[in-house]
């Protein structure tokens, strides 16, 4: 079976962390492996398209960009096995009508989902902006990473539309092979949680490998690597990338009026994947 798995999630969803969770599972090693050799390269990533096109993205717009990238990915998945890929762009179509991630070569797609308010005060540690501005950009349907015109970034463009139209292009989007898992899920009941992705991934489900990939990965392991060596993925903007691991850090971070606009912004989302109760309130 060859294909792409793609790994996707809002940016600050726990994307890292499942990624070195399979990462070990794969390298099934006595330690845990290194945050810097962390497989599952980025979709976004400029010098990935460049070398299976054969020529520089930077003479292209974005929209030239975004119009070649289904046939790279769909080239790219041409190996014997499955690959795993992150990605943070919505489940879009490009102006030819193709979705973003290819038609031939996409296998599937996990989706790592986590509650927006949890994610707005990382998000804003992410951008090195205020939690106002990362909530604002939560809830604009025209929001694009690396979308500027006068820097030439190493990822392209990547269309991200709101939170809530993020999560509904990959959740609803039809005729892809999805699996669904929750952040919170992640941390209450890891076992469970991670044997399901790791099934649906076609890894391997050994419940002491899936344990030890658990334990391997834990955010205490890779916050202390980062505080040792650093790692290459954190934004420049941003003072560390592994903040806190937890959920319902929301509470002592965000204010009344904070809170109010995330849930008017992602009301319908939120209930749907339980993150408000029957009276709309947070969870």
């Amino acid at each position: 079976m060859s294909g792409i798995y793609w790994l996707a999630s809002y940016p600050k969803s726990g994307n890292t962390w499942f990624r070195s969770f399979l990462t070990n599972l794969q390298a099934d090693g006595d330690t845990p492996v290194d945050i810097d050799s962390l497989g599952s390269g980025i979709a976004s990533s400029r010098a990935w398209l460049d070398a299976v096109l054969g020529f520089d993205t930077a003479d292209l717009g974005h929209d030239e960009t975004e119009r070649v990238r289904p046939a790279v990915y769909d080239w790219s998945s041409r190996q014997p096995a499955p690959t795993y890929h992150k990605i943070h762009d919505a489940f879009i179509h490009t102006v030819d009508a193709e979705p973003l991630v290819g038609r031939a070569g996409t296998l599937g797609a996990l989706y790592i989902l986590r509650n927006p308010l949890d994610v707005a005060p990382s998000f804003a540690n992410h951008l090195g902006k205020s939690i106002d501005h990362a909530i604002a950009r939560m809830g604009d349907p025209e929001f694009a990473l690396a979308a500027r015109k006068r820097r030439l970034d190493s990822q392209v463009r990547q269309r991200l539309l709101s939170w809530s139209q993020h999560v509904e292009s990959w959740v609803d989007a039809p005729d892809l092979n999805l699996l669904v898992i929750r952040y919170e899920d992640m941390l209450d009941d890891p076992i469970d949680t991670f044997t399901r992705a790791a099934r649906f991934l076609h890894l391997p489900d050994d419940p002491a490998r899936i344990e030890k990939s658990v334990r391997f990965s834990d955010f205490k392991v890779l916050a202390a690597q980062e505080t040792r060596g650093g790692f290459r993925e954190r934004p420049p903007e941003s003072t560390r990338f592994f903040l806190s691991g937890k959920s319902g850090t929301w509470r002592d971070r965000l204010t009344d009026a904070q809170v109010e606009r995330i849930v008017a912004d992602h009301r319908a989302v939120m209930r749907r994947f339980g993150y408000l109760d029957a009276a709309g309130n947070p969870i």
